[in-house]
């Protein structure tokens, strides 16, 4: 039995009239007995909730800031009209605008009811149970049951960074040459020949080919296809931190499917690893028509691990993958003793067959911090911000005299930067 507010009303009206009218203990009883028997003819005449089938029905996943729709079936198989109240309840993070829905459905018929979600974090989002009360014609009590409906929505990673994607293209189909640009630089492959022009490399002069003609010629070269590039996410400790309202990993994310979408759209192959002291995530050999949709679902699950990232197991893990030269491009933190003792003794390795670019996220509060001035706190406060970094541009300097590319940008402005390195070292022809 499942009483509503209806019945305590009624119970306090019948003691006010027997405290005014004619108070004794027999007036209580037998307003309390009137009251009871009431709601146990209400219970009674309300439906049975067995009979009643539950199914879902709706998306089974959405980007982190949209909306997204599940269904809940009702399907009546009694012999009464189940009138009552659905709990569609879901955790605080999937957003849901309203989890109270009104029934009302009649013998044989169905009931569809939206619990429209607006998540507030990725990853998975599991419904919780389904609570259905159905009551009887006057209100007082009625009959409720709980059931497991199990239903997850997948929230993806938002990819913000889209919008600079049209700017990018652009960029690359000047590289590749559709916009009358032609590259040199080693590893390119030769288009095509042409007469000599003041401003031309004379590295590139084919002295064969002007033996052979009246003008000095020389040749043309296009930029490689088909190159590797592999995006390692960290997921360790350094992922975890807060850079404005997110984690570092999510601005990491948002960084890599630019790069993916670019890489791709340049004939190039591009796989993913998330790792900190195992895999976490793989994506390996996707098509380039389904390597997005690929990405997203896999980065969707990640959550920052509070652990230390193993990066000699990471860089085995890499070095254990077939296939030929790749840029790998590490994205992680920027901290003293991770890149000394964890990266730094592993590099040796990566760059002996591949080519390496490490992609960090900046806080921008360190530069809000280092203009303070106010009072002594803010002082203390600038110091501490001014040699971060310092230490920072140390251990970029350091990361480039090994022959490491490194991006080093706010959160909002990682994206776009890493495209611009990417499309960089394939016009010079260093992927």
């Amino acid at each position: 039995m499942a009483l509503t507010g209806r019945t305590p009303l009624l119970a306090l009206l019948g003691a006010l009239v027997v405290g005014l009218a004619a108070p004794s203990w027999t007036g209580v009883l037998l307003v309390t007995l009137a009251v009871l028997a009431l709601a146990g003819l209400d219970v009674a005449l309300a439906a049975a909730v067995r009979p009643l089938e539950l199914s879902r029905a709706g998306d089974r996943s959405a980007r982190l800031g949209e909306q997204a729709q599940v269904e809940l079936v009702v399907a009546n198989r009694g012999r009464r009209r189940a009138r009552g109240l659905v709990r569609d309840a879901w955790p605080p993070s999937a957003g849901a605008q309203a989890q109270r829905h009104r029934l009302d459905v009649a013998p044989g018929e169905r009931a569809r009811l939206t619990t429209v979600l607006r998540p507030t974090r990725r990853g998975d989002r599991a419904a919780y149970r389904v609570t259905v009360r159905t009551l009887g014609p006057l209100g007082l009590a009625g009959r409720q049951r709980s059931r497991q409906l199990p239903w997850t929505v997948r929230v993806l990673p938002p990819f913000a960074s889209r919008r600079h994607l049209p700017a990018k293209l652009a960029q690359l189909r000047e590289i590749e040459g559709r916009a009358a640009v032609m590259v040199r630089g080693q590893g390119t492959e030769f288009d095509s020949l042409r007469e000599y022009v003041p401003g031309d490399d004379v590295r590139s002069i084919d002295w064969r080919a002007t033996a052979r003609r009246s003008e000095v010629t020389v040749r043309t070269w296009r930029p490689e296809r088909d190159r590797r590039v592999l995006l390692v996410l960290d997921t360790g400790r350094t992922s975890a931190g807060r850079v404005g309202d997110a984690p570092r990993l999510d601005a990491c994310m948002d960084a890599a499917l630019l790069l993916a979408a670019l890489a791709a759209r340049g004939g190039d192959r591009v796989d993913l690893l998330a790792y900190d002291r195992r895999v976490r995530a793989r994506v390996e050999n996707a098509a380039a028509p389904v390597l997005l949709a690929s990405l997203v679902d896999a980065m969707a699950p990640l959550e920052a691990e509070l652990v230390e990232t193993d990066l000699a197991g990471m860089a085995a893990t890499v070095l254990a993958r077939p296939g030929r030269r790749s840029l790998v491009v590490l994205l992680t933190g920027l901290e003293t003793t991770p890149v000394e003792e964890g990266l730094l003794p592993v590099l040796g390795r990566l760059l002996h067959r591949h080519t390496v670019l490490v992609a960090a996220v900046a806080d921008p509060r360190v530069a809000q911090l280092a203009a303070g001035r106010g009072d002594a706190a803010e002082v203390y406060g600038a110091a501490s911000a001014e040699r971060s970094r310092v230490e920072r541009a140390r251990l970029v300097e350091l990361l480039g005299r090994r022959g490491v590319e490194v991006v080093d940008a706010l959160p909002d402005e990682l994206a776009p930067a890493l495209a611009d390195r990417y499309l960089a070292l394939k016009a010079g022809g260093r992927l």
